[in-house]
């Protein structure tokens, strides 16, 4: 691919970035509603059961709208900008090319979900009896935040978090033509988006994957080390608040603001209303 294809010394408008970020907070927020109506009061803390996996797959996507849309609107901004540029150069430029950009990266974060879903069903199946949450449960929940914290300072999260605060660089070298090459660059995009969160998302689930007050928590981090401009001061701070997280989710978890803890009431009746779905 050639660079010189891509007509990209013109900003987008003012007017076209503000509908086009506009629309992506918009559909983050319907997201963030539909999330909160799917996932009230199924909340049940660390472990939470996912629910049927029609459902899940649902609130998943749906989850990954209201999480990622604010973080990646830079770069569905550049990507829009580059093809409105070929457009009034009379090159090819696809309509819908930058919806199915973002159809892709949805894509990849969904594969993402399903094998989240397996190892969670997998390992809640085959857990010993010592990992239960009366037993060596905070230990696990809080190692595995531990474990986020780790990944935050090691190079193949940096190198996925570059790519990922590098959106001109990544559209010029992963160009492709046509709706086919739309799909496929949202969907590598997204794949170093999963390089570079899937501790993160590990972290949502060691607290209860149906909290929407979790989802927000893990939400900012994603967006603080994505479109900050300090990127070391924020993936250095990011990986200090998840060490202090995780080290008072297992040494002292009945202290920690917000989390369900999974033998109280609140946690009970969460497992009857999850048990009581279609």
């Amino acid at each position: 691919m050639e660079s010189a294809r891509l007509p990209f010394s013109q900003p987008l408008p003012g007017p076209a970035r503000a509908t086009l970020i506009a629309a992506l907070l918009v559909l983050a927020l319907a997201s963030w509603v539909l999330t909160d109506e799917r996932m009230a009061g199924m909340d049940s803390g660390p472990g939470t059961d996912l629910g049927g996996f029609g459902f899940y797959v649902t609130v998943w996507v749906v989850m990954m709208a209201a999480m990622m849309f604010p973080s990646i609107s830079p770069m569905v901004s550049v990507y829009a900008r580059l093809q409105r540029g070929r457009r009034e150069k009379g090159m090819a430029a696809p309509t819908g090319a930058t919806a199915i950009f973002v159809a892709g990266y949805i894509v990849t974060w969904t594969l993402a979900g399903l094998g989240a879903y397996l190892v969670f069903e997998v390992g809640r199946e085959l857990a010993p009896a010592w990992l239960g949450w009366d037993r060596g449960g905070p230990y696990l929940a809080g190692g595995v935040i531990v474990v986020a914290a780790i990944y935050q300072l090691t190079p193949l999260k940096d190198a996925c978090l570059r790519r990922c605060r590098g959106p001109l660089s990544f559209v010029i070298e992963n160009w492709r033509d046509g709706q086919i090459g739309a799909l496929r660059m949202g969907m590598l995009h997204g794949a170093w988006c999963v390089g570079c969160c899937w501790a993160l998302m590990a972290v949502l689930f060691s607290l209860g994957a149906m909290s929407v007050g979790w989802m927000a928590f893990v939400a900012a981090l994603i967006a603080i080390e994505k479109l900050l401009p300090w990127r070391a001061v924020a993936n250095r701070s990011i990986a200090i608040v998840l060490l202090a997280l995780g080290l008072a989710v297992a040494l002292v978890p009945e202290d920690v603001p917000g989390l369900t803890l999974p033998n109280s009431p609140d946690a009970t009746r969460a497992m009857q209303g999850m048990e009581a779905m279609p």
